[in-house]
């Protein structure tokens, strides 16, 4: 019985035993363990402390900016004119990049591009803190090539795209790399088209490497719609038949412009040279400028019309007044000798003869009548002297002198258009004046501005400005019979049409020599200014070609060089207004 109690006793005490022996090494491994945490502990706060001391002190919030989508700018029908759409761009952080030779031969394949390539834009960028390696890269190219080290990213922007290309591209101008507008309306509308940019927050150590997003941020506001009164089809209509005329007569540049009279709204706005607004890198600069609102250029023949309505509204010459034009030469004490275009000898003429035969003396004897004020503030009523305020920039004012700056000289040639400049939307603007019976107007560009959501945040009114250059009636016989009579049997008959009346004159202007020693007799501005139909204007055409070349032996004068051209502007887009219905 003894030995069965004590075998009974032993087997009840083995199982204790182990259940010590677990405890005691379970114990063991805690204080093992708690001794490595406290020698960790001591390594780094007395070795490591230094590095991450430096590391949690530059710990801080930053921002990534999120582009705004730009807003689109809209011909008068709604055609895309200037758009976004969505794209990527893979960037590289030069200053935390430790080895840029071995991150630039894993980023070639990955990028398409020759590693060498990859390398320098590493490291010969300005901008320590980013470099763009590619733009407009697919979602999958952006992604792998991030996963190659820290200093590359990728971020979500938008391009601008240019549907029409070279149509619209001096009116519309551009933006940069970064969607800021460099030109045209992109530069003029740039606050407008823009929108709001949005921002991302994320944490970043002193590498700047990224530790976690954070969910706040701003959501990025997309910029307004830019609605325009040009049409793009009667733009192609300026443009095709400007460019041909342009390219046969090998010119310096041409201008061709085609506006409302009732409103001032421009529907068409040609500049060449121009450029494709899409990949500028492969245009000259001087392709970039509106040559209608920048270029300043003595306009001839043209302006006599104006200046003989002013006569006209001013009371110093009748309709019906016979004015001797001295049989082709005129001189006198003060104002020098004047002669007629090509040794022309005229008699007496009326207004109406002296605009269609487009006598210097004629308009010269008009000048004289006026005086030095009257012929100012006429010229001035018009718009002369002055910005139009078209919505472009760079627009240039143009030279009126003041009349106490005139010679005796000013007052004889300024009438037929020497000793003024003017640029061709002044000339458009006082064509509109004059062809909607002299009541003032501004050219525009810009029909309205839209946000987002439709809603119209400006919009340009149809109404006339206050107030008339010339009187109504004068105006009107100034268009409507004498500028008519110029087609049907003046300089101007190149322009006549079978189913409209069109008024019209011819400038044709010598180019000043730079040296300031008189007029070159090689270089002319021929220009032709249109309007019709005569006796109901709903459109004014200009058209000037600059330096049409003279050896060709084509001609050069505006009746032959620049006529043609205003002639088919004004049948295309007369025909288009009536096949929509917008014509009365």
């Amino acid at each position: 019985m003894k030995s069965d109690v004590t075998e009974k006793g032993l087997s009840n005490v083995q199982p204790a035993a182990r259940g010590t022996k677990l405890t005691v090494l379970f114990l063991s491994l805690m204080l093992v363990g708690f001794f490595l945490l406290f020698i960790r502990c001591i390594y780094l706060q007395y070795f490591r402390f230094k590095h991450y001391d430096s590391l949690s002190t530059q710990l801080q919030l930053k921002w990534i900016p999120v582009q705004s989508q730009r807003g689109v700018i809209l011909d008068s029908m709604g055609r895309v004119l200037a758009g976004s759409s969505a794209c990527r761009t893979v960037f590289a952080e030069p200053r935390v990049i430790e080895n840029p030779e071995r991150i630039s031969v894993r980023l070639a394949p990955i990028l398409d591009m020759p590693p060498q390539i990859v390398y320098r834009k590493i490291t010969e960028s300005f901008n320590p803190g980013f470099v763009r390696l590619k733009k407009d890269v697919s979602y999958e190219i952006a992604k792998n090539a991030q996963k190659i080290h820290y200093g590359i990213g990728a971020k979500t922007g938008w391009k601008r795209n240019y549907p029409t290309a070279s149509l619209v591209s001096n009116v519309v101008g551009f933006t940069g790399a970064d969607n800021q507008g460099l030109e045209g309306l992109e530069l003029e509308y740039d606050d407008v088209l823009e929108g709001q940019k949005g921002r991302q927050s994320f944490l970043a150590d002193s590498a700047r490497r990224s530790i976690r997003l954070k969910s706040r941020g701003i959501e990025p506001k997309p910029g307004n719609a830019v609605i325009l009164t040009i049409d793009s089809t009667i733009q192609q209509f300026a443009r095709s038949h400007l460019l041909q005329r342009y390219k046969k007569y090998n010119a310096e540049s041409a201008v061709a412009i085609v506006a409302s009279p009732d409103t001032g709204a421009i529907l068409a706005m040609v500049s060449l040279p121009d450029f494709d607004p899409s990949d500028i890198n492969d245009f000259a600069a001087e392709n970039f400028r509106n040559r209608a609102i920048t270029d300043e250029f003595e306009p001839g023949s043209v302006i006599k019309p104006l200046v003989a309505a002013i006569a006209l509204d001013e009371g110093v010459v009748s309709t019906d007044e016979k004015i001797d034009c001295e049989e082709g030469s005129y001189s006198g004490k003060g104002f020098g000798s004047i002669t007629e275009f090509r040794n022309h000898s005229y008699g007496d003429f009326t207004v109406r003869e002296i605009l269609v035969h487009s006598s210097n003396i004629g308009m010269a004897k008009l000048g004289q009548r006026l005086g030095r004020e009257r012929l100012y503030e006429g010229l001035r009523r018009f718009g002369f002297g002055q910005r139009s305020g078209i919505e472009l920039p760079g627009e240039a004012d143009g030279l009126l002198r003041v009349p106490s700056r005139w010679t005796g000289y000013s007052v004889t040639r300024i009438p037929f258009g020497q000793e003024i400049s003017v640029t061709a939307i002044q000339l458009v603007q006082a064509y509109c004046i004059l062809a909607n019976g002299g009541y003032l107007i501004e050219p525009h560009l810009v029909k309205a501005v839209v946000n987002k959501d439709g809603e119209t945040v400006k919009y340009h009114s149809s109404l006339p400005a206050v107030g008339y250059a010339v009187k109504p009636r004068v105006a009107e016989w100034v268009t409507s019979v004498a500028m008519k009579d110029v087609v049907e049997e003046g300089t101007g008959t190149r322009v006549k049409l079978e189913k409209w009346t069109v008024f019209g004159k011819t400038g044709t202007a010598n180019i000043a020599k730079e040296d300031g020693s008189g007029y070159s007799e090689d270089n002319y501005v021929a220009s032709f200014i249109a309007g019709a139909p005569a006796e109901d204007p709903r459109v004014v055409v200009f058209v000037s070609i600059r330096k049409p070349a003279k050896s060709l032996g084509m001609g050069y004068t505006g009746g032959a060089v620049a006529s043609p051209v205003a002639a088919s502007i004004v049948k295309d887009t007369l025909t288009y207004l009536e096949n929509l219905d917008l014509l009365k």
